[in-house]
């Protein structure tokens, strides 16, 4: 046997398996596609119902009396509004998922991201629908019809907006070399703009005596503040499960 031959054979153990790349979420093609999906939605949005997004924006900031201007939106617009809620729903969840898998000490172990992301993904709409159902709750309970009708059409816009300001956010997360530091320190501006601009338009709408401050503080706690507590520990506790399960703890 010739002896360079030999000395390959003998320094080369060719039975050695490699160990597995760290888990990236940049190049992971399911979570490009998803995004796409998310782009292109975006872009049909514009493209479409870009007057009666404006008209959103106006109707929030300047609480304008009319009445719903939903009654009056064609079923091309319903539907382009029906694709921001789950936009929103969807880039929500994957930023989430991006902030858990820069936590995890060995990325490289994760078996299945995508159950993870899929787990985020639901957190974030359970959630939204959560918000939503006890808000006409409460507005079918201690206000009119008037009021309600026009404070969820203002959540509503605001939930709009907010799945642009999302996408935007979880392009960044994702595909930049920012630290997590950063993306979270995005991430709670963005949360703390929207809680503010919740209570603005409470303001206008619900509190016309001095003394209903107080009682519209504790209305906010109970309706924004607890609940975000409660899903950060709902789904810190399902994907620690999750997390754990697929590193075999």
């Amino acid at each position: 046997m010739n002896p360079l031959t030999t000395l390959l054979t003998d320094a080369a153990p060719w039975n050695v398996t490699g160990l597995p790349l760290p888990y990236s979420p940049r190049t992971d093609d399911v979570l490009t596609l998803v995004l796409l999906c998310c782009f292109l939605a975006s872009a049909y949005v514009l493209g479409n119902s870009r007057k009666l997004l404006c008209q959103l924006g106006r109707d929030f900031l300047l609480q304008r009396g009319r009445g719903n201007l939903f009654n009056t939106s064609t079923a091309t617009d319903m539907h382009s509004l029906l694709l921001l809620v789950l936009q929103a729903c969807v880039v929500g969840g994957i930023f989430l998922f991006r902030l858990q898998t820069g936590l995890l000490p060995q990325p490289g172990n994760l078996a299945s991201p995508h159950l993870l992301l899929a787990a985020c993904i639901g957190g974030v709409t359970a959630y939204l629908t959560f918000k939503w159902l006890v808000y006409s709750l409460v507005g079918w309970i201690f206000f009119d019809e008037t009021r309600s009708s026009l404070w969820m059409e203002a959540y509503s816009s605001l939930l709009y907006y907010a799945s642009f300001a999302l996408f935007a956010l979880a392009l960044f997360a994702v595909y930049t070399n920012f630290s997590l530091q950063v993306s979270v320190t995005i991430g709670a501006i963005l949360l703390i703009s929207a809680k503010m601009l919740i209570f603005y338009k409470w303001l206008r709408l619900f509190c016309r005596r001095t003394h209903g401050v107080y009682l519209l503080i504790l209305y906010f706690c109970a309706l924004e503040i607890v609940p975000c507590f409660v899903f950060y520990r709902s789904l810190s506790a399902v994907s620690g499960l999750l997390i754990n399960k697929n590193l075999g703890l």
